[in-house]
């Protein structure tokens, strides 16, 4: 979700009743282009972390310190030779804009009291802190950006301080009737871009929500839209609007299975099927959202050296796998060369010098056949012909057969590795996998790298029912839990067909009840190739049915007889243990 005016609308609220009338005793800069302001207030001490990164700006209060240089930058000594021991004396938000102004009383060099203003524009790539006086002018600011950067706005000391209102939007909580009706109706283009388009400090997501609480379609053309359905919007927009206004906020994520895909600072009710987990303020969402978000993109920037790997290995495999099917498709016919030297040694005798086709019945099939002959040589070199492609062709058969079943187990052991690295969330899953790319030849181990001892664990649910259910995270893990964890009474469970973690389930010699087998399916699915189908075929079993094939790799299993179901690879109301 973008960083929209009604998140910065809560962020000021927060700010209000935290550290507003509070002192700043220290100001640091761990980034370049972020500070970190130690407040102290009659509420207690708070940190507040002002970011004005291109690539995830934000403002939010936090428990954790950061470690800072050595020497302090320019900026930062700046605002600590003006607002240090400063006096915060407002929080605001102009016209619902992405921006906070935090206005510091300090005494300067004489002892005369002062005011500056501290401005955080979060605006994506051109976020930016900005400092000025009581008069607007620019004293600094992290970023400088110049003319020949940006022909709307020069942000350089000197320069006064200005938003520009380069869109002609309105503001949502001063808005009326006619300004709505004219603004929002009068576009031709779908509802939610309209509202949006319109105002500032309102989301796509947002937008969505409102059309959704008003149960008005938000693709449909915004001229479309009936007397009725237009008077019905607008107020549904007014009462959203007026919970804003009230300060009336809800700070929210919304989970699909483990993974937070959005948050806001007002409820989402618009994701009725997945798990909106509210919080206490804003500052707490925004910490758990962005940390999990850069969690998993972190994973994913460390495990793309094993990706591309077993990326390029798969596709070597799919081709080779595809080439070896043509090839044994050319021998399909083996077995007719092998009837036709027969028919020869059978019939040939009652051909006539120089005839070129023997006519002869097949005995296996009563059926007409025409063999072509070369009359250059004999009959019994003709039959012999014929013997040597079948048996040629019965040769390559049988060798393709063993190195086609032969590299459809490494595309099945590839695929399960691909599979392993979505499900990976730390490092030491990530080294498992490597130990086990290792391990099976596709990468050499370097002088340096040492055969890892595992610390990779399992995830671990607990059933609705109480019972423990445990996942692998890949196929070491995978055999661990099936062959050496599980007992013969546990459950286990797999998606049929495609790579996946097997999931077991403990028993403790109890009969499994029918929600807990649904959640044991809901994990093997969610955990699996097929998690983004909408339902998944799911093989389960008691665990001394499965097999462990002579010489297989690990992780991969035999069974004959198993119970099958189809479920949602959702798994957003299963309790995790940590």
């Amino acid at each position: 979700m973008a960083f929209d005016g009604i998140t910065v609308a809560n962020i000021v609220y927060d700010l209000n009743n935290t550290i507003l009338d509070g002192r700043i005793s220290k100001i640091a800069q761990p980034e370049k282009d972020e500070l970190l302001l130690t407040i102290k207030s009659k509420n207690g001490q708070f940190r507040l972390v002002l970011s004005a990164s291109a690539s995830l700006p934000l403002v939010y209060l936090s428990d954790s310190n950061k470690p800072s240089p050595v020497t302090a930058p320019n900026f930062c000594m700046l605002l600590r030779k003006h607002i240090a021991n400063g006096r915060i004396i407002s929080i605001s938000q102009p016209e619902m804009e992405r921006i906070i102004n935090i206005e510091i009383e300090h005494l300067n060099d004489l002892g005369d009291l002062c005011h500056k203003n501290l401005i955080i524009e979060i605006m994506g790539k051109h976020s930016n802190i900005i400092f000025t006086n009581d008069q607007n002018m620019i004293i600094d600011s992290i970023k400088h950006i110049p003319a020949n950067v940006s022909s709307v706005r020069e942000v350089l000391p000197g320069r006064e301080y200005f938003i520009p209102n380069t869109l002609n939007k309105y503001n949502p909580l001063n808005t009326n009737n006619e300004e709505f009706y004219n603004s929002v109706y009068n576009k031709p283009m779908v509802l939610s871009k309209a509202l949006y388009s319109s105002y500032t400090g309102i989301s796509p997501t947002i937008a969505e929500e409102i059309c959704y609480r008003s149960g008005i379609d938000s693709d449909k053309n915004a001229k479309d839209l009936n007397d009725n359905e237009k008077l019905h919007f607008y107020n549904i927009f007014n009462i959203f609007m007026e919970s804003v206004k009230n300060n009336e906020f809800s700070p929210c994520i919304v989970y699909e299975a483990k993974s937070p895909i959005e948050f806001g600072a007002i409820s989402l009710t618009m994701y009725g099927d997945l798990t909106c987990a509210t919080f206490n303020n804003i500052s707490e969402v925004l910490q758990k959202y962005y940390s999990s978000k850069e969690k998993v993109s972190r994973i994913r920037q460390k495990s793309i050296d094993l990706r591309k790997i077993t990326g390029t290995l798969l596709d070597r495999e799919i081709k080779k796998y595809n080439l070896q099917l043509k090839q044994i498709e050319d021998t399909k016919d083996r077995e007719k060369f092998k009837v036709y030297g027969e028919l020869i040694n059978t019939y040939g005798y009652s051909l006539r010098p120089g005839e070129k086709t023997l006519v002869a019945i097949n005995y296996y099939n009563n059926k007409e056949v025409k063999i072509p002959i070369d009359s250059k040589i004999s009959i019994s070199e003709n039959a012999n012909k014929y013997f040597n492609k079948y048996n040629k062709q019965k040769r390559t058969f049988e060798t393709l057969s063993e190195l086609i079943n032969k590299t459809k187990e490494e595309i099945e052991h590839l695929e399960s590795i691909c599979t392993a690295l979505e499900i990976a969330d730390n490092n030491d899953d990530l080294a498992e996998i490597k130990e086990e790319l290792i391990q099976a030849g596709y990468i050499r181990r370097k002088k340096t790298d040492k055969k890892i001892k595992s610390k990779s664990k399992p995830y671990h649910f607990i059933s609705s029912d109480g019972f423990h259910m445990y996942v692998g995270k890949n196929n070491f893990q995978n055999e661990y839990l099936t062959f050496k964890f599980a007992t013969g009474n546990d459950w286990w469970f797999h998606a049929k067909g495609v790579p996946g973690s097997h999931v077991i389930v403990k028993t403790n010699g109890e009969e499994l009840p029918d929600r807990t087998f649904e959640e044991a399916g809901k994990l093997a699915a969610y955990f699996s190739k097929g998690r983004e189908n909408p339902k998944v075929e799911i093989d389960y079993i008691q665990k001394k049915h499965v097999k462990k094939a002579n010489g297989g790799i690990p992780g991969f299993v035999i069974y004959h007889t198993n119970y099958s179901l189809n479920i949602e690879p959702d798994i957003s109301n299963i309790k995790e243990v940590q």
